[in-house]
């Protein structure tokens, strides 16, 4: 009976995002109840101890403002395997992120739904480092525009990106696996469930999509000051009109590289000089790898041609020592400038002109302003 009550209450949200927010949020939710019908059709010819276990994952997969991926599906490979046996870089942390789809307006509002979430992220065996970053333009005068971009082209998706480092993957795997992620994603009651449901349909043009990788080349320093936590989670005041204060600034590059490429392609970072350790301002950098192993509700295949399959990612303390860097002496090494020291022999030099480029298409910068900041206090 219970379950049946739960099923209609699940219908009439549909009902009213489809009156209220138009075909977008409808089929957004749709997918998501389809997800949630399909695991409950099955509970009634279960026993009763089956039941409870399915219906909680059920609920697990539910919250599209958060995550919608399986944690069942997750590729549980060790990290103690030998991840070079193609000449591939060894992943020094696994990195996830969660792109969404912000409706125009609703930015104060997903912020809010972040602040005040209940999680435990920061006490978890193998967390490192989050925040949620908001996507910008940058401007002549040192200012940062959000950039919400527009669905009817589908630039809007990826306006608002979760960033969480893990020291292992089996880390991020086992927090998936456990209680902590039901209680971040509204699973822990029907109320809690439909409460979320309502709040995304009216938040988000349409499901988050995931993507995880493999964090290679890491550099992080020890932060001066570690952000104020209570429980696990930020302890911050958000009202849902006004955007949070940018706490980090995230300056990426998208690489889209072939795959008989990739190998190649790291060794020519691996080689690099950087002084980032030394520059005023800086947090930490990763060269992201996508990791296309994960399945689950959520994740669709990549597609080379439009989606990146490296992406540096550094962050800093604020733009003014992302454009200090920039215009120094670090950023003239680390690019080649003329008047530097080369970084490689002229033997390899040469081949890399006689080999061309190691990507498709040009690499293509892109920027993120982060707030809601977790860090351990050695850093990422």
């Amino acid at each position: 009976m219970a379950m049946k009550v739960f099923r209609i209450a699940l219908g009439a949200i549909w009902l009213l995002a489809k009156a209220t927010s138009g075909f977008t949020a409808m089929s957004s939710l749709k997918h998501h109840l389809d997800i949630i019908s399909s695991q409950s059709n099955s509970i009634t010819t279960m026993n009763p101890s089956l039941a409870s276990f399915h219906k909680s994952h059920a609920l697990r997969y539910a919250n599209p403002l958060f995550s919608v991926v399986s944690s069942d599906t997750v590729d549980t490979e060790q990290d103690e395997e030998n991840v070079t046996s193609k000449g591939l870089l060894k992943r020094d942390r696994y990195v996830a992120t969660n792109r969404f789809a912000v409706r125009k307006g609703k930015a104060a509002k997903f912020e809010a739904r972040w602040a005040n979430r209940k999680s435990r992220l920061s006490e978890l065996q193998g967390f490192k480092y989050f925040h949620l970053m908001r996507r910008v333009e940058l401007n002549e005068d040192g200012t940062c525009t959000y950039s919400e971009g527009d669905k009817s082209d589908g630039t809007n998706m990826g306006n608002y990106v979760s960033f969480t480092i893990w020291e292992k993957k089996s880390d991020f795997s086992a927090w998936r696996k456990g209680e902590a992620f039901k209680e971040a994603h509204g699973g822990t009651s029907i109320g809690a469930f439909m409460s979320t449901m309502i709040s995304s349909a009216f938040i988000l043009a349409g499901p988050p999509r995931p993507a995880f990788y493999d964090g290679l080349l890491v550099q992080s320093v020890t932060p001066e000051n570690v952000p104020e936590t209570v429980d696990g989670w930020r302890n911050v005041q958000a009202d849902g009109v006004t955007t949070l204060p940018e706490e980090c600034f995230v300056a990426c590059n998208q690489f889209f590289v072939p795959s008989e490429n990739a190998a190649s392609f790291e060794k020519r970072w691996a080689d690099r000089e950087s002084k980032l350790k030394e520059c005023d301002g800086f947090v930490a950098f990763t060269m992201l790898r996508r990791d296309n192993n994960g399945k689950g509700h959520g994740v669709v295949p990549m597609d080379e041609a439009t989606e990146p399959t490296y992406m540096s990612a550094t962050i800093w303390k604020d733009r003014a020592s992302f454009d200090k860097w920039r215009k120094g002496n670090a950023f003239q090494k680390a690019h080649g400038d003329a008047n530097s020291k080369p970084t490689t022999t002229s033997e390899q030099q040469q081949q890399q002109q006689q080999q061309g480029p190691l990507w498709s298409q040009p690499p293509k910068p892109i920027f993120y302003e982060g707030t809601l900041v977790i860090s351990k206090p050695e850093g990422a």
